[in-house]
């Protein structure tokens, strides 16, 4: 039978019936997750300036392991929504470093040409500093241009009769 179990590096981890994987072999350690027999996985410095709060957190995070889930497991409170890269509600910008995020469908590959990425789904390749964005603000980056007329203004007017008519 194939077992499904919490893995203390990741979310889940799944091992298919095999004697010679055992729970056993996996040794985490505060700073990096290591295997049995492998090298050490490098961690990185992230610093993430929370414009909405006005805090700045420092924590360390490994190269396999979200920046988001790691910033938890540390007691670190940053913004999110659907966990899966789908929306704008973990982005930021990059202001200097690297991070992987092949998983990001939220934003587009302009945006992240141009320095935006998603926290929860992102993998630190270097040290990284990155800056908390509106969520909105993304989104209209993201999704405005098929909006041809730009940004809906609230018509109090038309509400009114829409409201009326109930």
């Amino acid at each position: 039978m194939d077992l499904l179990f919490m893995h203390p590096c990741n979310a889940s981890t799944w091992v298919p019936q095999n004697p010679s994987i055992s729970k056993n072999r996996l040794k985490p350690t505060r700073t990096r997750c290591v295997l049995a027999n492998s090298e050490a996985v490098p961690t990185h410095k992230v610093t993430v300036h929370d414009r909405q709060r006005g805090i700045v957190h420092e924590f360390r995070v490994a190269e396999d392991q979200y920046i988001l889930h790691s910033a938890e497991d540390q007691d670190i409170t940053l913004p999110f929504a659907c966990r899966h890269g789908c929306c704008t509600s973990c982005a930021v910008r990059v202001k200097s470093g690297q991070l992987r995020q092949p998983e990001a469908l939220g934003i587009s590959t302009e945006l992240k040409d141009k320095g935006y990425a998603l926290l929860c789904v992102g993998f630190p390749t270097s040290d990284l500093e990155v800056e908390t964005q509106d969520e909105d603000e993304v989104y209209w980056l993201q999704f405005g241009r098929y909006f041809a007329r730009g940004q809906i203004e609230r018509d109090d007017y038309a509400l009114e009769l829409a409201m009326g008519d109930e």
